[in-house]
């Protein structure tokens, strides 16, 4: 996906966004439920303004960040080598918080006929199991990747530390969507788990690979 192509559909995702909690603004509780539980029980409340408008918000200023860090990059050029593939990964993002937004106007307009941890672990299996994908083409750099200081030292620590993240994370990504059948609370270890203990290894991994190079 190009820049450009990004850029558009991540502007339709975050008007999409605002024009639909402006559509409902005035229907929406006040406080509004903005965060649920393990047990998908609703343990945090927000204004309404914060509730309909925070999403897009922060939606912007990833997208912007997203834009303009890799621009100033030092090792931009290696960006460019998988720009294609990170411009996308941009893009799912956005969709993944517009989603989580919709479940949010949704559950706070009373259609609560659904468990908030089974609607939205499959988007985040998909979201993680694309960054694996990503992970295997990422060359080195200091924005995008496992950015330890053993893999920022050398493109061989990262190439291999990359690799075995990719399968590592494309794996918590699976289990992820494995999790929407469970109880909150099981799903929420095999989402957390896989995650921590993946990025547990790829630290270790990298530092005992540059052991090794030296």
């Amino acid at each position: 996906m190009s820049t450009r192509s990004t850029l558009i559909v991540s502007l339709v995702f975050i008007a999409a966004a605002v024009a639909l909690s402006l559509a409902v603004f005035g229907r929406l509780p006040e406080p509004m439920a903005s965060h649920w539980d393990v047990n998908d029980q609703v343990n945090g409340t927000t204004t309404r303004f914060w509730g309909a408008f925070l999403m897009p918000i922060l939606a912007a200023v990833m997208l912007v960040l997203f834009l303009v860090i890799p621009g100033i990059d030092p090792l931009k050029a290696n960006i460019a080598k998988f720009r294609g593939f990170f411009n996308t990964f941009i893009a799912l993002i956005m969709a993944f918080l517009l989603y989580l937004h919709v479940l949010s106007i949704l559950w706070n307009l009373g259609v609560q006929n659904f468990r908030m941890s089974a609607a939205l672990l499959p988007a985040l299996g998909l979201l993680f199991a694309f960054a694996g994908l990503m992970m295997r083409r990422a060359k080195r750099n200091f924005f995008i990747g496992i950015r330890t200081p053993w893999t920022l030292a050398s493109d061989r620590v990262w190439d291999e530390t990359h690799r075995l993240g990719a399968v590592l994370f494309i794996a918590s990504g699976f289990l992820a969507l494995v999790g929407a059948f469970f109880p909150g609370s099981v799903a929420c270890w095999l989402v957390l788990g896989p995650i921590l203990a993946s990025t547990a290894v790829v630290i270790v991994y990298s530092y005992l690979l540059w052991r090794r190079e030296q």
